[in-house]
C-alpha cells in the first residue's frame, strides 16, 4: 500500500497503518480460518442456516456474479449440504464469459436462478449520472441494486440467511477514501436528480436502514461470511472451481463485468490514481497468500491491455448513448468528492450509534447472538 490512500499512515519501522490493524484486529481470525480451527463454528452456522430452513425450497441465498468468491462460496455451500437459492443482479454489463460461467455454476451443481434484469433505459442513464458526478465509486449502480435482489428474495421465501463471500484472506484492505458507501440510497437517488435525465421508477433502491436494520434485525435475515470459517486461499479455490465447475478466469478480480473491469483497470488509475490491485495484492500478502516481491512484479504487468481498454472504452460510450468524444469530456471534469453531494453518512452513525447500546444489551442477556 502507498499514498495514494491519503489516510494511510506509518509507524517508526514503515508498517503502514493497514498492516498494523489486520495484525491487531484480524490476522488471528484469518490464521485461525486457514488452519481450519475454525471449523466447529462452521458446522454451527451450517446446522443453524438448516434448521432455519427446514420445510422452505432452500435454507439460504447467495449471490452469483461469476467471480472467484462468490463461485467458490456457493460450492462449498452445496458440499456442507446447504439448499442454497442463486440470485443474479443483471445490470446490462456482464461479459459473455461471466454469463457462461455462471450458467455451468447452476447447471453443474443442480440449482435454481433467480436472475433479476434491470430497467435499461433507467440503468444507462443513472450509470451515466455516476460518471458526470466525478465520484470515484462509479460502481455503486451495480453494487447497490445487488444486495436488494437477495433481500427480496429472502423474504419471498422465507429464508433467513444470506451467505455472503466478503472476506478477509483476500479483502483485508479497502482504503475508504477510494470510494464510497454503495448502501446509501440519499447519494444514488441525489446524484441521479442532478445530472439524471430519467427519473428511477424501477430501478431497486434501498436505504441505509431498511437494508442495515430493518431485514437484519426486524424481519431476521441475517447476512454470513463463511469464508471467514474455512481455508480460503485464493490460487486453490480458483483451481478446484475451474476442476470442478468448468470456470474460466476473467485475468482480474471483479473482472466479469465488462464495467467493472474498464472502471478498475482505467477510469480509477486514469481519474484518481487508484490501483485497486495494490489493495488486493496486499490484502494476499497479510494473509500469507503472496510475498511482497511477487505482488511487486505483478504490478509490472500489464493486466489491462490497450487493445482491449480501447474496445470496452468504444463499447461503454456507445451502450451509455454517447460519443468517444463526449464520453471522455465528461472524464476530464475535475474529480470530486462523494461529500459534495447528498448522503446520509452523518445520519448511519447517529443510527448506528443508537442501536449499538442495546444490541450489547441483547447479546449480554443472550438473546441475540
Amino acid at each position: 500500500m502507498d499514498t495514494t490512500d491519503p489516510e494511510i499512515w506509518f509507524d517508526e519501522q514503515g508498517v503502514s497503518s493497514h498492516a498494523l490493524r489486520f495484525d491487531e484486529m484480524m490476522r488471528a481470525d484469518v490464521e485461525a480460518a486457514q488452519s481450519g480451527q475454525r471449523a466447529g463454528e462452521l458446522d454451527e452456522l451450517v446446522a443453524e442456516i438448516k434448521r432455519a430452513g427446514q420445510g422452505k425450497p432452500y435454507d439460504c441465498i447467495v449471490g452469483v456474479s461469476g467471480g472467484v468468491d462468490s463461485t467458490f462460496l456457493i460450492l462449498q455451500a452445496v458440499k456442507l449440504g446447504l439448499r442454497p437459492l442463486a440470485v443474479h443482479f443483471d445490470s446490462g454489463w456482464n461479459s459473455e464469459l461471466a454469463v457462461d460461467n455462471i450458467h455451468n455454476i447452476v447447471s453443474r451443481l443442480d440449482l435454481d436462478l433467480y436472475t433479476h434484469v434491470v430497467d435499461w433505459r433507467e440503468m444507462k442513464d443513472l450509470q451515466l449520472s455516476f460518471f458526470k458526478a466525478s465520484v470515484a465509486n462509479c460502481d455503486i449502480p451495480t453494487d447497490h441494486a445487488f444486495g436488494w435482489v437477495a433481500y427480496q428474495q429472502a423474504v419471498k421465501y422465507g429464508i433467513k440467511y444470506i451467505l455472503s463471500g466478503a472476506n478477509l484472506a483476500s479483502e483485508s484492505i479497502l482504503p475508504q477514501s477510494w470510494g464510497y458507501n454503495a448502501s446509501d440510497a440519499k447519494h444514488v437517488k441525489g446524484i441521479q436528480k442532478r445530472f439524471g435525465s430519467v427519473k428511477l421508477k424501477t430501478y431497486p433502491l434501498m436505504g441505509l436502514f431498511k437494508r442495515h436494520i430493518w431485514y437484519p434485525y426486524f424481519r431476521g435475515v441475517k447476512t454470513v461470511k463463511p469464508l471467514n470459517l474455512m481455508p480460503y486461499r485464493y490460487k486453490d479455490a480458483k483451481r478446484e472451481i475451474t476442476e470442478e465447475l468448468g470456470w474460466r478466469d476473467y485475468g482480474g478480480k471483479h473482472y466479469e463485468s465488462v464495467f467493472t473491469r474498464y472502471f478498475q483497470g482505467y477510469y480509477l488509475p486514469m481519474k484518481f490514481g487508484f490501483d485497486k490491485r495494490i489493495a488486493h495484492y496486499s490484502s494476499l500478502i497479510l494473509s500469507d497468500q503472496m510475498t511482497r516481491e511477487e505482488a511487486l512484479e505483478l504490478m509490472e504487468t500489464e493486466n489491462y491491455p490497450e487493445g482491449l481498454r480501447k474496445q470496452d472504452h468504444e463499447f461503454i460510450a456507445k451502450k451509455l448513448g454517447v460519443s468517444v468524444d463526449e464520453l471522455e469530456r465528461i472524464y476530464a471534469q475535475p474529480p470530486k468528492d462523494y461529500s459534495e453531494y447528498p448522503n446520509a453518512k452523518k445520519q448511519w452513525e447517529l443510527a448506528m450509534a443508537l442501536v449499538r447500546v442495546p444490541m450489547k444489551v441483547l447479546r449480554a442477556l443472550g438473546i441475540r447472538k
